[in-house]
């Protein structure tokens, strides 16, 4: 017997009449295909997370699929981390035309951002995650609460969460990639020391989960740059905010002094 296989599959919804979604539900259960899970994903369309025994049951299901007016097929394919965050929240992530590792956020999708953030640090391999957003935004807070839904624990090697933070060495148990490094851009380039430079160089080489909030600021203050970066997120209050580092930079400057 085949080992199960996972699929997902969306469909847009050309006449919406009651008893639709039971007759294709109806469909998969006599071709033995397991729903996992199903949710809206835009105005017109579903999406689903499918478990079969192997291929030949969706070779199938696509055939008498083709034959049906009410619905089109648009996607087909084993689920990727965006097809299973749309479907848990509704909605796809929004990416960036011209650039493909830029995804964007704004303050009332905070839960669907955290979510895709914990996704990453859980994902195989060590990811350098930079944040860009104006200050107040939830940057600080959705990097600690991804952190807790991975099951990872969170290190601020410089911050201005509470108080301005600049971290010159590691404790021995901090030394782990169970660990998320958290980096602020403004404060480690403008306001570090010598000694917070060797331990920035030391863990922007260790095999482990960075997130540097402000990374246009600290590529500019490093040898770094944007092109190390796997993912860029940014997060707005509302999706036509511009980020300018003026008021980034002058917001660092006041917390010195609060």
């Amino acid at each position: 017997m085949e080992n199960k296989k996972e699929w997902y599959l969306e469909y847009e919804i050309h006449r919406n009449r009651p008893g639709l979604l039971g007759d294709v539900a109806s469909l998969f259960g006599m071709l033995g295909i397991n729903i996992v899970t199903i949710n809206g994903v835009d105005n017109s369309r579903r999406g689903m997370l499918l478990v079969t025994e192997g291929s030949t049951q969706m070779e199938q299901l696509f055939e008498i699929v083709k034959t049906m007016d009410n619905i089109v097929v648009t996607k087909l394919r084993e689920p990727k981390l965006s097809d299973r965050l749309a479907v848990r929240h509704g909605r796809y992530l929004e990416r960036d035309a011209d650039d493909k590792k830029t995804f964007r956020f704004i303050r009332d999708e905070i839960g669907l951002l955290v979510d895709f953030m914990a996704e990453l640090y859980k994902k195989d391999g060590h990811k350098l995650i930079g944040i860009r957003g104006l200050p107040r935004v939830g940057k600080t807070e959705s990097i600690i609460a991804s952190s807790v839904c991975a099951n990872k624990r969170w290190v601020f090697i410089s911050s201005t969460l509470l108080r301005q933070t600049i971290r010159s060495q590691l404790a021995e148990d901090e030394f782990s990639d169970d660990h998320v490094f958290i980096i602020d851009g403004v404060v480690s380039t403008r306001r570090a020391t010598e000694k917070h430079w060797e331990l920035l160089r030391q863990v922007m080489r260790m095999p482990v989960t960075k997130v540097v909030e402000h990374p246009d600021i600290f590529c500019q203050g490093t040898e770094y740059t944007l092109d190390d970066f796997d993912y860029i997120i940014e997060l707005r209050n509302h999706p036509d905010e511009e980020i300018t580092y003026e008021v980034v930079e002058a917001d660092s400057f006041n917390n010195d002094f609060n």
